[in-house]
């Protein structure tokens, strides 16, 4: 006899088992037998993983991605010959057009872009690609080389702009996201990159070195990954909300090693805010000078930061500090080298008050200062020479510019073709021409006129703390 043909046979518990799997529902329980753990169907599982995907990193870099644009910049260099050959085909001053990119993000529906100065910097075109890879033409509002902040405008887009968080409430740990156009157009479209690190540290102080030419304070400290063309992009938190510009990385390579920095976003919002009111920004003013560069490392001896020039009747004599005092806080924030003060003063304005915390003779006390206006920019200005301009050297104007002559008249404007045609400079303080002395605008303007069409005159003057003279015809 040939043995019956048999199908193969399950128990009841692993048939309940493959139709829980297929079904979308449990099964029926069987009558007088224990109920078996239900298995999670394909869909559930599939949507068990999708919300795993979805981390709060993902939300928020997408929250803010929609406002994150590339900047396209064209400007002109002077050409240098590459090689002794190259030297009879490049005439002496000949100029390229150089392209540049960096990244920027949008703060308003009316179209201002937040970047950075660097990136605009010298630009005789500026183009802002949004996420869609629509082009438009920008016109630069501001840029202000001091906080490496600049402000574009553009017409006719409805992007978003990013949503707007603090950097004071960060914490040394937690998540942050940075997001820019590392390569721009060559990475063949316009989607953002994005990285992600913690807060390294929070108020950095960095001095100009090989790879960075600018003093940055009060900076942001990230291991997000920032590479140059992030430059001007946003670095954000947790929530998808801006705390940072992104600025610059310290590296060896040119690219990014897990060191880099970000403006907080306070900062670039008050720069911002009066580029595009007054074209400029006004500077805090306390008329009062600290120790230093070469002071770096009094403040273990001393505590803080010592006061060594006050100004008569400025904000810091009028608040009850003197010279020789050390202050210890300002704003809450501990003062130990000179850049802690200069952040201090950088996020400040006119009419802000600092609360101050300092040692005179040995007690600590409390003052309250009323920031002012630059005295050099509140002087009357003297036109003594076309678009050169000078002011009266006063006690104020000399704390301001911690000038050492006491006497003399300050440049305070001058254009590019008159600095090259004379070797002058903005902040040179004149306090001799020939063998005329120059103790206000008036003498300067009254020198000048007087040797227009002779020979060559002399100018003594005073720059960057040191004695120096440059010599030009007056026509």
């Amino acid at each position: 006899m040939k043995p019956l043909n048999r199908r193969p046979t399950v128990s009841a518990a692993v048939a309940l088992a493959l139709l829980a799997a297929c079904s979308d529902g449990p099964p029926p329980a069987e009558a007088g037998a224990a109920q078996q753990p239900a298995t999670p169907s394909r869909e559930a599982a599939s949507t068990g993983v999708a919300r795993a995907r979805e981390s709060a990193l993902v939300t928020a870099a997408a929250r803010v991605a929609p406002s994150v644009v590339s900047v396209n910049v064209t400007r002109r260099e002077r050409r240098a010959p590459r090689d002794p050959f190259d030297m009879f085909f490049t005439p002496p001053g000949s100029e390229q057009l150089v392209q540049g990119m960096g990244s920027g993000f949008i703060v308003s529906r009316e179209g201002l872009v937040i970047t950075n100065q660097h990136v605009t910097a010298g630009a005789e075109e500026i183009i802002v690609t949004t996420r869609g890879d629509r082009d438009y033409p920008a016109r630069l509002l501001g840029e202000d080389p001091l906080t490496d902040i600049a402000v574009l405008k553009i017409e006719g887009n409805d992007d978003p702009a990013a949503p707007l968080g603090a950097s004071t409430d960060l914490r040394i740990g937690e998540w942050v996201v940075a997001i820019g156009n590392p390569y721009g157009y060559l990475l063949g479209n316009s989607e953002p990159t994005v990285t992600a690190g913690v807060v390294s540290a929070l108020g950095r102080n960095l001095l100009p070195s090989r790879d960075q030419a600018q003093v940055y304070v009060g900076m942001i400290q990230t291991d997000a990954a920032i590479n140059p063309g992030n430059s001007g992009g946003p670095l954000i938190n947790a929530v998808g909300e801006v705390v940072g510009v992104n600025s610059s990385i310290f590296s060896s390579t040119g690219g990014s090693v897990g060191i880099g920095f970000a403006i907080p976003i306070e900062r670039a919002l008050r720069v911002a805010d009066e580029l595009q009111r007054y074209g400029a920004v006004r500077r805090a003013w306390v008329g009062l000078e600290v120790g230093g560069a070469d002071d770096l490392r009094a403040w273990k001896r001393a505590g803080g930061l010592r006061v060594t020039q006050l100004a008569p009747d400025g904000p810091g004599a009028r608040g009850g500090i003197a010279e020789g005092d050390v202050l210890l806080t300002a704003r809450g924030r501990d003062v130990r080298t000179f850049l802690d003060w200069e952040a201090v003063l950088l996020d400040a304005g006119p009419g802000d008050t600092l609360a101050v915390t300092f040692r005179h003779n040995s007690r600590e006390r409390t003052a309250r200062i009323i920031v002012g206006d630059l005295p050099s920019s509140l002087a009357q200005k003297v036109a003594v020479l076309g678009d050169l301009q000078v002011v009266t050297l006063t006690p104020s104007i000399r704390q301001e510019r911690a000038i050492r002559t006491e006497r003399g008249a300050l440049i305070a404007a001058l254009g590019p073709e008159t600095q090259q045609a004379t070797g002058l400079r903005p902040g040179d303080l004149i306090f001799q021409i020939d063998r005329t002395r120059v103790e206000s605008a008036e003498d300067l303007q009254r020198a000048l006129r007087a040797a227009a069409g002779g020979g060559a005159v002399t100018v003594w003057l005073e720059r960057t703390r040191s004695l120096t003279r440059v010599s030009f015809y007056v026509k």
